[in-house]
């Protein structure tokens, strides 16, 4: 009865966390994430566009984690946008998050007319990822490129 008891607790807690991280990763198409583009409030935005299977967007996930920790007493936001597949949420993006110790806050973009929400990113972009968008009220600055830790903290300086 106590093992029964024990692997139903496990049972019960592996589902729980599984709802509370996937509660954390919102869904949203382009329409319901633009608005977080284009704030115009005190706060400077670090947006970076990123995927599991990107291996250089993996690669500089720690340096966006480092930078949402250091700046996390100032006006600062980083905001880690996955556009990984829907049908892996569950599968592969929040394992890959829980992995990864993730806190920096996290949605996953569900549009798939990226040929029209790309260019209003930035019109200069390709679509390639890893891309990082950092902005305020006053300057927007976007990047078609992977950041080493030092090279994205020198970048949000630029904007403070």
């Amino acid at each position: 009865m106590q093992r029964l008891f024990k692997r139903t607790a496990l049972i019960f807690t592996v589902l729980l966390m599984t709802i509370i991280v996937k509660s954390q990763v919102p869904v949203m198409n382009f329409s319901e994430l633009e608005p977080l583009l284009h704030k115009s409030n005190d706060t400077t935005y670090v947006i970076n566009f990123w995927a599991t299977w990107c291996k250089p967007c993996v690669e500089e996930l720690p340096a966006f984690e480092e930078l949402n920790r250091k700046y996390s007493n100032r006006p600062v936001k980083v905001l880690l946008v996955s556009l990984d597949f829907v049908r892996n949420l569950e599968s592969r993006v929040i394992p890959f998050i829980k992995n990864q110790n993730l806190k920096s806050e996290i949605v996953l973009l569900n549009d798939p007319k990226g040929n029209i929400w790309i260019d209003k990113v930035n019109p200069d972009w390709s679509g390639s990822i890893p891309a990082t968008l950092i902005y305020n009220r006053n300057q927007r600055t976007f990047y078609e490129r992977a950041f080493h830790f030092e090279e994205l903290e020198t970048e949000l300086k630029r904007h403070l």
